[in-house]
């Protein structure tokens, strides 16, 4: 019997999301959706120091923005019980074993190791350790981290929803630490003990963790728990191939929804489908996304990430956007003037600008008076409909002789203040017919 799906999204509360968190998490939340599973947000906050609840705070409110919605939430910090457990099981069973080494000796073996054209693997000495040993390295005040004792010779073989079959020689990787000398626990203890506890089906994260990958599975195994299935989808390069620079490849989330403006289904479109053989397409919801998720689509190339790309998706959204889905964030904007406006979008913002307009007072752009008089006395009295522009700039255009650019521009210009914008024809008959003669007097209304 297939266990029902379920899968965690685990990010760390000591910062804000950025493009790389929010591509794990959406892989993972559209390939759970997907399999009608289960989704938990785990916050991995034993960095105690660096964790805290405004950041924890700001990822939910993050993924909430994006519709990223989860079905159980769980804290590391609430578990330490739970991981000095499964530290005593390791050391009653032989796995866990104390090593005295520093930093700079740990990296003197390793230069060492390379100059010798031997891969930098960690020797075990700790476990060749004698008890005097021991009280020598205690007398000069060091403390000992911890080492989990790998299964050799051995391989890690799995099939990956990603990349296909992987295997991986654990003589070739080094015995990993998971309690530090000041007694926390790094990353790979924890997250194994919550998937084992949460029975995670499935953990889905960059390629850069195949390797832990392959060592968290002799410590699954270890702790009486079952290997999940895997899949290691590409990483973000920037446009041109190049590695992210902290500038694109830790823009927050925060900062594209308060700074940039965009719309939250802008980053969706672009982040589920970056890297897949699967179009990028404007999207106005997630439904498409899930329905269309599929692990045989995905890429072994880099995926390439280009910010540009995030504005071009947020413009192609709003165009096709009803007003009921922005209405309660529009202000003073109704429903006609908005379908009007909105092909000209590139910002949510945009609006207001287009708003005024319509329901504000702006100051025209005047070149050739005379033309603009001339245009004023052929205006229509009476009820504007669509027809109206058409109309009008038809008799203007046998009256004066001019035409094209000539013609449309400085009323334009006049009317609106600017020499873009939405369609006169449509936007013309939603203007306040003494609004429109003023402004092509010249007077700001």
């Amino acid at each position: 019997m297939t266990k029902d799906v379920k899968v965690r999204f685990a990010p760390s509360p000591t910062g804000l999301l950025h493009v790389g968190n929010i591509r794990t998490a959406l892989v993972n939340w559209l390939f759970c959706r997907q399999q009608k599973g289960k989704f938990l947000l785990r916050l991995d906050d034993t960095d105690v120091i660096r964790s805290t609840e405004a950041y924890a705070e700001a990822i939910e409110k993050d993924l909430t923005w994006l519709g990223l919605t989860w079905d159980e939430t769980a804290k590391q910090t609430d578990r330490f019980d739970r991981y000095h457990g499964a530290i005593e099981k390791l050391r009653d069973d032989g796995r866990l074993y104390a090593c005295y080494e520093t930093g700079q000796e740990l990296d003197l073996k390793r230069k060492i190791q390379l100059g010798q054209g031997k891969p930098p693997v960690y020797d075990r000495a700790g476990l060749n350790l004698t008890a005097s040993d021991i009280a020598k390295y205690e007398a000069e005040g060091r403390k000992p981290h911890w080492r989990f004792k790998l299964n050799t010779p051995a391989r890690v073989e799995w099939n990956d929803l990603v990349k296909g079959p992987l295997s991986f020689d654990i003589d070739a990787l080094s015995d990993p630490i998971l309690i530090r000398e000041d007694g926390s626990f790094l990353y790979t203890l924890p997250s194994v003990v919550d998937d084992i506890d949460f029975g995670i089906t499935h953990v889905m994260r960059g390629e850069d963790h195949a390797t832990n990958s392959a060592v968290q599975a002799q410590l699954f195994e270890a702790l009486g728990g079952y290997v999940p299935a895997y899949a290691h989808f590409s990483l973000l390069t920037g446009a041109a191939g190049e590695g992210l620079s902290k500038r694109l490849g830790t823009a927050s989330i925060q900062s594209y929804r308060e700074d940039d403006g965009l719309e939250p289904m802008a980053i969706n479109s672009l982040l589920a489908r970056l890297g897949s053989s699967d179009p990028i397409e404007p999207m106005t919801s997630l439904e498409p996304l899930i329905q269309s998720f599929d692990f045989a689509k995905f890429s072994r190339s880099t995926a390439k990430f280009d910010p540009k790309d995030l504005d071009i998706l947020n413009a192609k959204i709003l165009h096709q956007t009803d007003y009921s889905a922005v209405s309660d964030r529009l202000n003073n904007v109704d429903e006609a003037l908005w379908n009007v406006c909105r092909s000209n979008l590139n910002k949510l913002n945009d609006i207001n600008e287009l708003s005024n307009i319509v329901k504000g007072s702006l100051d025209p752009i005047i070149g050739d008076q005379v033309f603009l008089n001339e245009a004023r006395a052929l205006l229509p009295n009476g009820h504007w409909d669509d027809m109206t522009w058409k109309n009008w700039t038809s008799a203007i255009k046998e009256k004066t002789g001019r035409k094209g650019k000539e013609l449309f521009m400085p009323l334009r210009q006049a009317i609106t203040g600017m020499d873009h914008g939405p369609d006169m024809g449509a936007l013309l008959p939603l203007i306040d017919q003494e609004k429109v003669r003023a402004r092509l007097q010249g007077k700001a209304a």
